[in-house]
Formats: C-alpha cells, sequence, structure tokens
C-alpha cells in the first residue's frame, strides 16, 4: 500500500504517491536538469529573445548585449533580463515534473492542486503586518548595512520610471520562479527521496542562500538561509507555496522600492555589506509572518495534504 493510499501526503512527499523503479535517479537527473534549465538554458533563449530585438531596432547587437548582462552598472533591461531568467524556473520544473515524474504541473503549486489566489491574497496582507513590525524593529537598531541609501529622495527620470515598471511588473515572477525552484521542486525532490521533513525544509534553504553568490558577506548568507527556513516550513505547513511566494514578492517589491527611491539599483541587486544587526529584523519579520501565517490558515481550514488516493487519476493528464 502506498503512502497516498495509507492518508493524504504532506506537500514534499507528494513524489511518493506512486512509488516506483528509479525514483531515486528521477529525482538526482530532475536536480541536474533544473540547474541547466535555470544557469545555461534560459540565460540563451533570453539573450536570444533581445538579440532579436536589438537587431530589429537597428542597435549595436554585440554592445547592447554586452550593457545587459553588467550587473555592476544594471539597467531596466538587464535587470528584466535577470528577472526573466529567474521566473524561467516556473516551466522549467513544470516540465521535470511532467517528463520525470509523470505528475502534473500543478501539483508543484499546491496540494490542492492548484494556486489558491484568495489565500495568496491573504499572505500579501499578513506580509504587510509583519514587515510594520520589522520596520519598527529596525528603526530601534544601529545601521543594518546592506544596499547603501542616499537618505534624499532620487530624481525621477525615463530610467526610473523603467526601472519601477520592470520592478512592478516582473517581480511577481521573479519570486515565484524561485518559490517553484527551491520551495517546490526541490523541496519535493529531496522530500521523495528521505522521508525526514527536515531535510526538504533545510537542504533547499541552503541551496537558496548559496545560490546568491558565494562571495556575499556571513550576514547576508544568513539572511537568505533564514528566508529560505521560513518559506519552507510554510509549505510544509500550510500546503502550497502561496505563502512563500507572497512573502517573497512583498521583500522584493521593498528592498527594490527603497534603492529606486533612495540609493542605487546595482547595488540592490548585489549587495555585498550587511551587518549582524540585520539578523534581529530579518528574524523579527520572518517569525512574525510563520506566525501569522500558520494562524490564519487553520483558522480558515486550509487543506495541508493531498486528500487519499487523489494522485492516482491525474498521472497522465495535465
Amino acid at each position: 500500500m502506498t503512502e497516498a493510499e495509507q492518508g493524504g501526503l504532506p506537500y514534499h512527499r507528494i513524489h511518493r504517491a506512486q512509488p516506483r523503479p528509479g525514483d531515486t535517479w528521477r529525482a538526482i537527473l530532475g536536480v541536474v536538469a533544473l540547474v541547466f534549465g535555470v544557469v545555461v538554458l534560459a540565460p540563451f533563449v533570453v539573450l536570444a529573445a533581445f538579440s532579436i530585438g536589438y537587431a530589429v531596432t537597428g542597435a549595436d547587437v554585440q554592445a547592447s548585449l554586452e550593457r545587459l548582462i553588467d550587473t555592476d552598472d544594471v539597467t531596466p533591461a538587464g535587470l528584466a533580463y535577470v528577472f526573466l531568467v529567474l521566473a524561467s524556473a516556473i516551466p522549467v520544473t513544470w516540465a521535470i515534473s511532467r517528463i520525470l515524474h509523470g505528475l502534473p504541473p500543478r501539483w508543484l503549486s499546491s496540494v490542492a492542486p492548484r494556486i489558491l489566489w484568495r489565500w495568496f491574497a491573504i499572505c500579501l496582507g499578513l506580509a504587510v503586518l509583519a514587515l510594520a513590525a520589522t520596520l519598527m524593529v529596525s528603526g530601534l537598531l544601529p545601521d543594518q548595512g546592506g544596499a547603501e541609501m542616499s537618505g534624499e529622495l532620487n530624481d525621477f527620470t525615463t530610467t526610473t520610471r523603467d526601472f519601477a515598471l520592470v520592478v512592478l511588473l516582473l517581480t511577481p515572477l521573479q519570486a515565484a520562479g524561485e518559490e517553484y525552484a527551491f520551495r517546490g521542486y526541490l523541496a519535493q525532490a529531496f522530500g521523495g527521496l528521505i522521508p525526514h521533513v527536515w531535510v526538504a525544509v533545510v537542504v533547499p534553504a541552503v541551496l537558496f542562500a548559496l545560490a546568491h553568490g558565494l562571495g556575499q558577506s556571513w550576514p547576508i548568507f544568513f539572511d537568505r538561509f533564514a528566508f529560505g527556513l521560513v518559506a519552507g516550513t510554510l509549505v510544509i505547513l500550510t500546503g502550497g507555496l502561496e505563502a512563500g511566494i507572497a512573502m517573497h514578492v512583498l521583500n522584493n517589491w521593498l528592498a527594490f522600492g527603497l534603492a529606486l527611491a533612495y540609493g542605487d539599483m546595482s547595488s540592490a541587486l548585489n549587495p555585498t555589506g550587511g551587518t549582524w544587526w540585520s539578523i534581529p529584523v530579518t528574524l523579527t519579520q520572518s517569525l512574525a509572518y510563520l506566525g501569522l501565517a500558520v494562524l490564519v490558515s487553520r483558522r480558515i481550514g486550509l487543506q495541508t495534504t493531498t486528500r487519499p488516493g487523489v494522485l492516482e487519476a491525474p498521472r497522465g493528464r495535465v
């Protein structure tokens, strides 16, 4: 009798719905395919699209592409390029889930299985409440480092407008892409291999922090690791990616919005500073949001496991 037949499966055990020979190599191959898809294939495809656009407009394609990928002096187009590459993790994980595991992509969204938009909207509101608590704590502590802020409002230019449009429109896709990769596929892959829930939370959190750069300072690494732990825990306790995506979107909107208004987008995209004073701020936001999201999810009776046997029929269908 499979786990799915015995009872509902938690999010991270969905790959165990129908155990079959080769599940181990499928998960390992899936992780490799995810890295290849997002790190190699997606940048090539997105660059090709930009190349066509530059050629059509008559721009110098080589010079434009060099400017596009220069993250030390990022442009609106360069930020869009980065966000689109990260967003590519959504179709990449969908394809891996379908091809390697025989699961319709919707099972990556939640145990429902679909994105619960009402719950997602509630999570955005809860993220705002947690952010308010964070700002209060931040105001009581010494400088936490991070992206440099001038303290004076930047001039509003056409470049500012273009950055604002990219941040507003593409941040949700970028944030969702990272969540589908780390809290989605990787959580299910490691959760399918090893039954201990902490593996499905901690390992993707470590990989999430490392993926942001090996040269980052320890406070920044810890900040991202803590975010990964909270987002991963929320996936298990709420049964889907909605809470993690909502927190991720709001965090990035705030970070890039502040950089756009008072700082520099390049330093926001590649933060190198940070002090240990940022940790109490991070923990305040993360733990407040975690508590609120779990409390509300239980109050509304959110489904946190699959329904027994529900994964048997969908295999082979979208």
